[in-house]
């Protein structure tokens, strides 16, 4: 018996070694050798980075990087790249273009090669959208976070509701957001007819209003709310964002943990419960088409109607997913741009002068409309050198789905490419020597004719994949921007501090205060 208990015993033993050695020589793969291969081979393709540092990889450096260049305000004149994204501005520096960064075990290859970025945005068979984070999954999952035969079944399935007709369903909800904000204006200035308003929390007002009236319709009390703790789930996920590289992390009880899935679980059962509603609207025959959510349920029943297959539609968890996309698609990035756009123009009076101009001539005082709307070119050319100066989103991810080739460089499965849009943007070898100036004048020709090659413009993205919410975010834009020239001239008040900051876009850390007059 004793015999039989130590020879179990030796097995036991030697099974859980054999497991543990198996266990260790993984890790010792993942968090030593596959790096190191990845070094040499990105060194010998004429890459060069910082040395891998085990586990951590540049985290440390980043972080050290971020928290200089944020540490104070900068002068209006000054390059904004240095600050939004410090560690990419500093390796490009050190090493030069073909630079990669240490995402813990994991390099990630940095490119602002306009043909190289055409190449990488083009195939997207080949360069995926990375899937898996925990900010996909959190806050944007849906259209952006798919690849393959789902991203095409469901930007198939999104696109009628983003159609040039469909959109001119958006405007008098433009309109009513709008004026909206004009009125809290008014209410404050309107005593001496000038008056220090910060515009930055009024603008993030407006374009939730106005995401939630366009995509929720008659619900968009119930969408403001939903969107109002996307927003909280936004600044979670950023705070989060560097603990993310310890492995398991987001999987611990933390209060921040805990408060994003309470966030994720209210959000998605909030959803669920219109769409719900909606869609008994739709089967007692009721027209539900005048908003985003109506036109999306529309096309997703038509399509599994047309097959006669539930395989060809979205599922409801895939709609209350695309639902939770639209804050961040639709009210995040057009509050920026109109934030942006006014603070340019309030240092450069004669382009808020030229812009004023044009729009009364299109509209004099009226509520602006949409064939007016897509005559104001200036108003056109001012929104595109924002985006230029200030896009929404300064860097973007692919990874690739198997081995493959860019340009000269031959990279394995599974490696992230990096691709540089602020960078890009600000490159004067691009745009000129005058690259950090405010000049619309680029744009007068066109996009295409604004810089040295075809892409060197791409705030909203290139290829296949560019944002499906593009001409929704320029309408919105024009018609709230037409509306405010109608009745205020502005310029900056002597309480603003520049300090752009990329929290998952580029934003004003410290607001937006300006002078209003009225006119």
């Amino acid at each position: 018996m004793e015999i039989a208990l130590a020879t179990y015993s030796s097995r036991v033993a030697l099974s859980s070694f054999v497991v543990l050695l198996a266990l260790s020589w993984k890790l010792f793969k993942w968090v030593w050798l596959k790096p190191k291969k990845m070094e040499k081979l990105l060194r010998e393709q004429g890459f060069k980075g910082n040395p891998y540092k085990p586990l951590l990889g540049d985290v440390m450096y980043m972080s050290t990087l971020l928290k200089q260049a944020h540490s104070k305000p900068i002068t209006v004149s000054d390059d904004i790249v240095p600050r939004i994204v410090p560690q990419f501005h500093h390796l490009v520096n050190k090493y030069g273009r073909d630079t990669y960064i240490w995402l813990g075990p994991e390099p990630c290859v940095s490119i602002q090669d306009p043909e190289l970025i055409r190449e990488a945005t083009q195939n997207i068979n080949l360069f995926h959208m990375p899937e898996g984070s925990q900010i996909n999954r959190l806050l944007a999952p849906g259209l952006v976070s798919y690849n393959g035969d789902k991203w095409t079944k469901h930007r198939k399935l999104l696109n009628p509701a983003f159609h040039g007709e469909k959109l001119k369903l958006m405007v008098p909800s433009f309109i009513i957001s709008a004026t909206e904000m004009l009125r809290k204006w008014e209410e404050i200035v309107s005593p001496k007819r000038f008056c220090e308003v910060d515009i930055w929390p009024s603008l993030k007002s407006l374009t939730s209003d106005a995401i939630s009236r366009t995509a929720f319709g008659s619900n968009y009390e119930e969408g403001r709310r939903i969107f109002e703790l996307q927003g909280e789930l936004a600044e979670l996920c950023v705070k989060a964002l560097w603990s993310m590289y310890i492995p398991g992390w987001r999987f611990l009880p933390t209060k921040r943990n805990r408060r994003m899935e309470q966030i994720v679980k209210y959000v998605a059962d909030s959803i669920r419960e219109i769409i719900n509603s909606r869609l008994n609207k739709m089967r007692a025959g009721e027209s539900c088409d005048d908003d985003i959510l109506g036109l999306l349920l529309q096309s997703n029943s038509e399509e599994v109607d047309k097959h006669g297959n539930k395989d060809y539609g979205m599922t409801i968890e895939e709609v209350i997913e695309e639902c939770r996309l639209f804050y961040v698609a639709g009210q995040v990035t057009n509050s920026v741009l109109l934030v942006w756009t006014m603070i340019l123009l309030s240092r450069y009076q004669e382009w808020q002068e030229r812009a004023r101009d044009e729009v009364l001539q299109t509209f004099g005082t009226k509520k602006p409309d949409l064939n007016g709307l897509n005559r104001l070119k200036i108003v056109n050319m001012i929104l595109h050198e924002v985006l230029r100066l200030y896009p929404p989103i300064p860097v973007s991810g692919r990874r690739t789905a198997a081995k493959t080739k860019l340009g000269n460089l031959s990279l394995p499965s599974g490696v992230v490419v990096l691709i540089q849009t602020a960078l890009v943007h600000h490159d004067p070898e691009i745009w000129g020597e005058d690259v950090k100036e405010f000049k619309p004048e680029r744009f007068s020709e066109g996009v295409s004719h604004a810089a040295k090659g075809n892409v060197a413009f791409f705030p909203f993205g290139w290829g296949p994949r560019t944002c499906i919410g593009q001409n929704f975010a320029m309408l919105e834009a024009k018609l709230v921007l037409a509306m405010i020239l109608q009745r205020y001239s502005f310029e900056l008040s002597p309480s603003y501090s520049h300090a752009p900051i990329s929290l998952i876009t580029i934003k004003p850390e410290y607001g937006a205060p300006l002078i209003l007059h009225m006119l």
